[in-house]
């Protein structure tokens, strides 16, 4: 294993001149100079040549310790050698068919027998294609077209499950949220078929769902957020909702296409959720795209399309796509109960040192997160929702910095300074890992401290 105290030891300036050359180029035929907007911040981010394990080298040549793990997908980190063995194998055979093949099954047998609740899986090609058909699903099955979610989770970009994604105090609304919408354009129609429910009060939560019962069709849930600061849901908000779903009929779908690498079970056991319909992405793929929609039977045969015209039509040139359900199923196999709880330790060591440095420096800041997540606040108040995570105009200033001070030092973590670790990390790598965000953090604060 490399050593993690060579992070950036070639570092020079934060941005190599080879990076820079492929951004410019990049932006003379991609708007924005990348294909995606997660990655960036500006000046722009380094471009990427290669990955080994928790390991990426740029264009350039410099190595930087990874914590973001291409936005959590890769939980064994870059070009695990099962992956690659299982990719190797697969590809000699042939990339697409339009033909099932054994491997599809294999990958949904494989989830099936981790977490019993779901017992039949279909795929898709991407997080948010899992939910949108999940939620295509609840709406078939119920009749009803109204969807709930709560404020500030991040479900994918299809259009309902984008309200409220990035609401603000001038237009979220005082004890009972707005639903805003997201992209310019959106039909005002959307908003008024979505719920938004508040994070952290379930009695709001229970009113609302009864208020508008008749119409719902699901409640979808991301136990842990990332743009809800990642602070677990709290068990009387999850008893409150799953008890008034229950009453009124209304379908518990829940988002782990992030959290199901918390357990082995995946989140739904973790956090005591009995879902009627789970949406599943990223470490299930072994880093190549993909999405699930899986749960009991008797909900998933309106995916059923051998008897007739079935209620909900999923399909997709590249579902299933035979790499990804081979690289999903190597991954998956070396992910075990042993391999989860080891990740989880080391992220909550991780928290620990972090709390601790923090602490010790006197700074301004805060960690959230469980199992092998972490996020940063640069406030002292607690967190408990959406709003309370919301940073001022000049926490964000200083998170981009402290973002830009890591990736100096040779560490990578995803720009609103989150970050996930993976399974070729050690203990010594968390120890160098937090040391270097707490210098990170004092850093910026002692030049520009945030308010």
């Amino acid at each position: 294993m490399q050593s993690i105290t060579n992070a950036g030891h070639n570092s020079g300036e934060v941005l190599g001149p080879k990076s820079r050359a492929e951004f410019e180029r990049s932006g003379r035929i991609t708007p924005g100079g990348s294909m995606r907007a997660a990655p960036f911040f500006p000046p722009h981010p380094p471009y990427a040549a290669s990955g080994s394990g928790c390991w990426i080298t740029d264009v350039d040549g410099r190595r930087i310790f990874d914590c973001a793990n291409n936005f959590f997908s890769l939980v064994h980190g870059h070009a695990f050698p099962p992956v690659i063995e299982a990719l190797h194998r697969t590809l000699d055979a042939g990339t697409a068919f339009s033909l099932p093949t054994p491997s599809e099954t294999a990958l949904a047998q494989a989830i099936s027998r981790r977490s019993p609740r779901l017992e039949q899986v279909r795929f898709a090609n991407s997080g948010t294609e899992a939910v949108m058909f999940a939620v295509k699903a609840a709406r078939a099955i119920t009749g009803r077209p109204m969807i709930a979610k709560f404020e500030g989770a991040y479900h994918g970009a299809y259009d309902y499950v984008e309200v409220s994604l990035d609401s603000s105090a001038q237009n979220w609304g005082d004890t009972v949220p707005n639903s805003v919408l997201y992209a310019k354009g959106t039909p005002t129609s959307v908003a008024a078929e979505v719920l938004v429910l508040p994070f952290d009060d379930p009695q709001t939560c229970v009113e609302l769902i009864g208020r508008h019962r008749d119409r719902l069709a699901a409640v979808l849930v991301d136990p842990l957020s990332s743009r809800v600061a990642m602070v677990p849901m709290r068990k009387d908000v999850r008893d409150a909702v799953q008890d008034a779903c229950r009453e009124y009929g209304i379908l518990l779908v829940l988002d782990e296409v992030v959290s199901y690498r918390l357990g082995y079970h995946g989140a739904h056991e973790l956090y005591g959720f009995e879902p009627d319909l789970v949406a599943l992405g990223k470490i299930i793929g072994g880093g190549l795209p993909v999405g699930a929609i899986a749960g009991p039977a008797k909900h998933m045969a309106v995916f059923d399309h051998t008897k007739s015209k079935p209620a909900v039509s999923h399909g997709g040139t590249f579902t299933a796509n035979p790499l990804t359900m081979a690289a999903g199923l190597a991954a998956l196999d070396h992910y075990d109960e042993a391999a989860v709880a080891r990740l989880n330790r080391l992220g909550e060591r991780l928290r620990g040192l972090l709390a601790d440095g923090l602490a010790a420096k006197g700074l301004r800041a805060q960690v959230s997160g469980t199992g092998s997540f972490f996020r940063f606040h640069l406030k002292t108040d607690p967190i408990s929702n959406f709003r309370t995570a919301l940073a001022t105009s000049s926490q964000k200033v200083a998170l981009a910095k402290i973002h830009l001070a890591l990736l100096k030092q040779g560490f990578l973590v995803v720009p609103n300074c989150s970050g996930a670790l993976s399974t070729p990390m050690s203990d010594t790598d968390i120890e160098v890992l937090a040391h270097a965000f707490v210098d990170a953090v004092q850093h910026v604060w002692e030049n520009s401290p945030w308010e």
